[in-house]
């Protein structure tokens, strides 16, 4: 059993940054896939980013390639998310997920997720 506490959601300007942060409880947590995805009002849940149990096997949307960046801590049980050059259309809510099967690559399917946190708000303006 996981336990998962999204923190670092806001309100930032377009262009600006942002850390999301998962903390996360259960002895095997580091033997996770963790994951992070988004949801916008009146729009499906949205893979954005996923990272393996050993720090590898990295994933990122399309959309944001090059802007946003997985990391995690497993000494702290904390998977990060850097999020720069934000936009509006990045505003959503976050939610934090993980699962217990290591597949190559990662699945990048909400349905693929075994628990999830209740997410954090993202809120980009222009």
């Amino acid at each position: 059993q996981v336990q998962l506490v999204e923190s670092g959601g806001g309100l930032v300007q377009a262009g600006g940054s942002l850390r999301l942060s998962c903390s996360a409880s259960g002895r095997t947590y580091s033997t996770y896939t963790m994951g992070w995805f988004r949801q916008a009002p009146g729009k499906e849940r949205e893979f954005v980013s996923v990272i393996g149990w050993s720090g590898g096997n990295i994933d990122y949307a399309g959309s944001v390639k090059g802007r946003f960046t997985i990391s995690r801590d497993d000494g702290k049980n904390t998977v990060y998310l850097q999020m720069n050059s934000l936009k509006p259309e990045d505003t959503a809510i976050y939610y934090c997920a993980a699962e217990g099967i290591h597949r190559f690559p990662p699945c990048v399917l909400p349905s693929c997720m075994d628990y999830w946190g209740k997410g954090t708000l993202v809120t980009v303006s222009s």
